[in-house]
């Protein structure tokens, strides 16, 4: 039986939609997709307490995880398919458009696996070791080249069980698949079938994935294409250890985010946009930059700093596209500051005006949210400390229930590729939201405290 550290394989599926259901489809990647083919693979990871046996696992869960997942597949196809990728020019000088494909025979991967690591402790809030945490996820699988365009398989699943304890189910998409609010109805559907044990439930309540491309900028996606570099394509990054880092999540309680709330109105009584995502984001991104400040890493008064989120576009488009189109659908918004101003005793106070006034001039532009979008990325080109967010509070991922309850723990896995945090609604409160970090232990510890001191004042 093939084995990794701490691991040991129970079962190797491929899972596809019933027989027939989907046949030979085909879906665009319009220029919202194209943006993300070369980022790393993003990574999701669910713990769930289940006090059982193996066997109770084996003849109980893996058999619905089996079936509710293939009956899901039918309605969710682009994740069974394949991405792929014209990085040659044709005759005519032009790259063709990206494209998720499906054939009948598709599957998704999907491995069942046994571990003796410490359950309670990986789901908790606690600093734990980032590398811990890496056999849990499953990779995406390798590109294959073909004469003239590459593949490569979207989306992957693992489900490990730690023996009377409880059930991680880990989650690993290409990033051009789509976005979190596409991947949250996945679950939807996914966690309903599995439930109910058949898709009437989920067919009755819920609004099936819209396919059309509804989105349609022919000039902006061969602008998109021009600008990537489609060559790097062949080898998607994966995670590897160990590291220096550790994990943590914090929260934010709902008073918590009206105290802050309240401490910049004070101050900026003026101020024309504050909300809770605002002030979350400003006292985050200060506490890191003040971490770094104590650390004596960062001691230049010029040394600049951005905060990057994504502002879903879907009821901002004109006109406005449904909340069930699949795919993503986000628009960049960066916040540029110098890291003196950041990390002064003021620096929360400044952050959350910028990002309140980058998210006001996106959103409520005269000229629609697509105006100047050849320039929505302009900032990037800026050197500075990037820190990205992934992830929205907006999104109920704590309502994920297989069957055994809602999870114990969620944690987003792949903001350890970069200098990234995750924001999302909180286990015990949607009013609450949970902050995921990645950092190195000193760092992080420094973080703690000042994060704490913040809310004392």
């Amino acid at each position: 039986m093939d084995t990794t550290p701490n691991l040991t394989l129970i079962e190797d599926c491929r899972i596809s939609p019933p027989p027939g259901t989907v046949g030979h489809r085909s879906l665009p990647l319009t220029f919202f997709d194209t943006t993300w083919l070369l980022f790393p693979p993003v990574h999701h990871l669910f713990f769930y307490d289940f006090p059982h046996s193996k066997s109770h696992f084996v003849e109980t869960v893996v058999p619905n995880l089996k079936h509710s997942l293939s009956l899901t597949l039918r309605h969710f196809f682009p994740f069974v398919g394949k991405l792929v990728v014209y990085p040659n020019l044709n005759n005519s000088g032009v790259i063709k458009k990206p494209e998720i494909r499906h054939v009948e025979g598709d599957y998704v991967a999907l491995t069942f696996a046994e571990c003796d690591l410490d359950f309670n402790d990986l789901s908790g809030y606690h600093s734990r070791k980032c590398e811990t945490f890496y056999p849990l996820v499953p990779s995406l699988g390798k590109a294959v080249k073909k004469s003239n365009y590459v593949t490569i398989p979207l989306f992957s699943l693992k489900v490990t069980l730690f023996p009377n304890n409880g059930i991680s189910i880990g989650m690993t998409n290409h990033h051009s698949l789509c976005d979190a609010s596409t991947r949250y109805s996945f679950l939807k559907a996914w966690t309903s079938i599995a439930r109910f044990g058949g898709d009437q439930s989920f067919l009755v309540n819920e609004y099936p994935p819209i396919y059309d491309r509804l989105i349609n900028y022919p000039k902006l996606d061969e602008y998109k294409l021009s600008q990537t570099r489609l060559e790097t394509f062949y080898k998607p990054p994966s995670l590897v250890g160990p590291t220096n880092k550790v994990r943590a999540t914090f929260v934010l309680t709902r008073t918590n985010i009206n105290q802050l709330k309240e401490r910049v109105i004070s101050e900026l009584p003026i101020l024309e946009y504050v909300s809770s995502f605002t002030v979350i984001c400003g006292y985050i991104w200060s506490c890191i930059a003040k971490s770094l400040v104590k650390l004596g890493e960062r001691k230049g008064e010029d040394e600049l700093e951005q905060f990057i989120f994504t502002i879903d576009c879907r009821s901002r488009m004109d006109p406005p596209i449904p909340a069930n189109y699949f795919g993503n659908c986000g628009a960049p918004c960066v916040v540029t500051i110098e890291n003196v101003v950041l990390s002064s005793e003021n620096g929360f106070v400044v952050a959350s005006k910028l990002i309140g006034e980058g998210i006001n001039k996106m959103v409520n532009n005269k000229d629609g949210i697509m105006k100047d979008v050849e320039r929505w990325h302009d900032p990037f080109k800026i050197r500075a400390r990037k820190i990205g967010v992934a992830g929205t509070p907006k999104l109920k991922f704590y309502n994920t229930d297989f069957g055994w309850g809602k999870p114990k723990k969620y944690e987003t896995i792949s903001i350890d590729y970069n200098e990234s945090i995750s924001i999302n609604a909180s286990k015990g409160s949607t009013q609450d939201v949970e902050i995921g970090l990645c950092l190195p232990s000193t760092q992080m510890e420094a973080l703690a405290n000042i994060f704490n001191d913040g809310l004392k004042g």
